[in-house]
């Protein structure tokens, strides 16, 4: 009971695991929930950074776009408009940019910009507290410094008089995961809002008394309407609009990246990649409606854990059956799941993962200890590479006593596998279908990969990477890595054939390449993965970025002598791969006649 009580109130070693059960609850709660409709994300997605190439060239674009942008939202009159684009620095080459933004904002007093906190080390340098205050929304607090400066990104690019700031600092849990966002950051006394916060304020929400609040997330991560930046510029610039003409009437609307490419994504419990616009959307989805969650008094786990376990100790000492005692307690967890969902619907965030832990642990004893840890070694080597590799590599791996958890340096053979025609295919089908014939044809794919001996590195959108020679010592690793491209290449045809026309520019390239790579578990603490990494790896990947027009399947000068007379080899002569000084001979591989 002590124990629970120390880790609950200080250690928190079980508290990832806490986290991760609280955040199933939350997306499992969230999926049943609709986003509000009248705040709308407009999105510098994919086809935005493409498409917009032909009126304002390459990202970031010259800031004359987005005033057009806010002078055609603005005239539907809109409640807010809010950037999720930081304009920290002036455009130098195009000054006239910037005043056409400044012109288009200077009549407007709901457009909101985003700023954030730098290192409080630089705060000594940084601007005036009483002096950014009407710009910044900041307050002063009795007992405030008057004289008090802070180091935050201004927006440069803007004239002061068009300032109407917030701040944007993303709250990381210590697992890297954010689930709360700011109402406000007390500095020096003085109270500066998060841009949510400094939205709703003005526009007349009760908020919070507190530093920041748990998001109550709604939907997945694209919950909130999606307009494309690129379709509504286009729109404005027509003569005859087609878009209503109230679309963005009486609506808050966030101007903001969704594309991976600008690398505004975060990971939150919805999502591994969920973009800084939809965060910021749903930051004030929770404030507008009220819908954040309030975490339970700190204290609440000890005292559940206390409870939990000194119940078990009296059970034991009127010795109980352990049959009995172990089937109450598997009713007790799932009440207390029940309960913890329940509660969350309500609006309170009352983890009981690790009260819950404790209980099991002290059930389980001593006396199990020996075969628990058995038990786990196996079932972790089995969870780590069931998705990597076949089965009888598993058991190969659990009785050699699992991975060691040293990187080594190994002789393998790495392949990548990408799509090709994908893009075209996408427009013609709807999301759903896309995961599912990826879905499909990753499913065939790595099966012939498996058949092969081969392990699954990972996905890359829709790229396959897999290895030959690791974990597993595989002296013919060369020859089943080209086997299998072989198979993939066959399998690849069949599959087309299930696809009719959808499937006549559907294709793929696969390169190979054979090499010294270090191989083993790599990542953070809280999250790793089999991998390999070296000159070798990226090799392969590049080979296959050459097969375009020249090949399916393209290997290396090392591969092919790897393979000795297994396969005909076609010369497919010398090209330069970047980050090398030597062009490199690659072959097309065919099976002998």
């Amino acid at each position: 009971m002590c124990l629970a009580v120390v880790e609950t109130q200080w250690l928190r070693a079980t508290e990832s695991l806490s986290n991760n059960v609280q955040d199933a609850f939350v997306r499992r709660h969230a999926a049943g929930l609709k986003a509000d409709p009248e705040i709308v994300i407009v999105s510098v997605d994919e086809r935005s950074i493409t498409g917009m190439v032909d009126y304002a060239g390459r990202w970031p674009w010259p800031r004359s776009v987005h005033g057009e942008l806010v002078a055609g939202i603005a005239a539907q009159k809109p409640k807010a408009i809010v950037f999720d684009i930081l304009f920290g620095e002036p455009d130098r080459d195009r000054p006239e940019s910037d005043e056409a933004f400044n012109d288009a904002v200077k009549p407007l007093d709901n457009v909101y910009f985003p700023t954030a906190r730098h290192a409080a080390e630089g705060d000594p340098s940084g601007a005036a507290i009483a002096e950014l205050a009407p710009a910044l929304g900041a307050f002063r607090s009795p007992g405030a410094q008057p004289d008090a400066h802070i180091d935050v990104l201004l927006p440069l690019a803007l004239v002061p008089e068009n300032w109407r700031l917030g701040l944007i600092n993303f709250i990381q849990d210590r697992d890297g995961v954010g689930r709360r966002y700011s109402v406000y950051s007390s500095e020096y006394g003085w109270r500066v809002p998060s841009l949510p916060a400094r939205v709703g304020a003005d526009l007349g929400w009760a908020l919070p008394d507190t530093p920041d609040i748990i998001i109550g997330w709604r939907g997945g991560a694209t919950a909130h309407p999606l307009v494309s930046y690129l379709d509504l510029y286009e729109d404005f610039n027509r003569e005859k609009r087609q878009r209503p003409q109230d679309e963005f009437t009486d609506r808050i609307v966030v101007i903001g990246g969704t594309a991976t490419g600008l690398y505004d994504i975060r990971v939150t419990p919805i999502s591994n990649v969920h973009s800084g616009a939809e965060i910021l959307a749903s930051a004030i989805d929770s404030l507008k409606n009220r819908t954040w969650l309030t975490a339970a008094p700190p204290w609440s786990g000890a005292l559940l854990a206390v409870a939990l376990t000194g119940l078990l100790l009296l059970a034991c000492l009127r010795r109980v059956e352990t049959l009995v005692l172990g089937a109450g307690l598997a009713v007790v967890t799932a009440v207390a799941f029940a309960a913890n969902y329940l509660v969350l619907r309500a609006g309170l965030a009352m983890p009981v993962t690790t009260p819950l832990l404790f209980a099991w642990l002290f059930f389980v004893g001593a006396a199990l200890r020996d075969v628990l840890d058995e038990r786990r070694s196996r079932e972790a080597a089995v969870r780590e590479f069931s998705r990597f590799v076949n089965p009888h590599v598993v058991q190969e791996l659990i009785a050699k006593g699992g991975l060691s958890r040293q990187g080594e340096s190994r002789d393998v053979t790495l392949l990548f596998s990408d799509i090709r025609g994908f893009t075209s295919l996408s427009e013609k089908r709807t999301p759903n279908e896309i995961v599912d014939l990826l879905n499909r044809y990753f499913s065939k794919q790595v099966a012939v990969i498996f058949r092969h001996e081969g392990t699954l590195d990972k996905f890359i959108g829709d790229a396959i990477m897999a290895v030959w020679g690791a974990p597993i010592d595989d002296a013919d690793h060369a020859r089943h890595a080209v086997e299998a491209a072989l198979d993939m290449a066959d399998t690849l045809l069949a599959f087309r054939q299930e696809l009719g026309e959808l499937g006549e520019h559907f294709d793929v390239g696969i390169g190979i390449h054979s090499g010294a790579a270090v191989v083993g578990l790599i990542g953070s603490d809280a999250r790793r993965e089999y991998t390999a990494i070296g000159d070798t790896v990226n090799l392969a990947s590049r080979i296959e970025g050459l097969t375009k027009g020249v090949a399916r399947i393209l290997v290396s000068e090392d591969t092919r002598q790897r393979c000795g007379d297994a396969f005909e080899f076609i010369d497919r002569g010398a090209h330069q791969v970047k980050g090398r000084a030597q062009e490199v001979r690659l072959y097309e591989p065919r099976r002998k006649s």
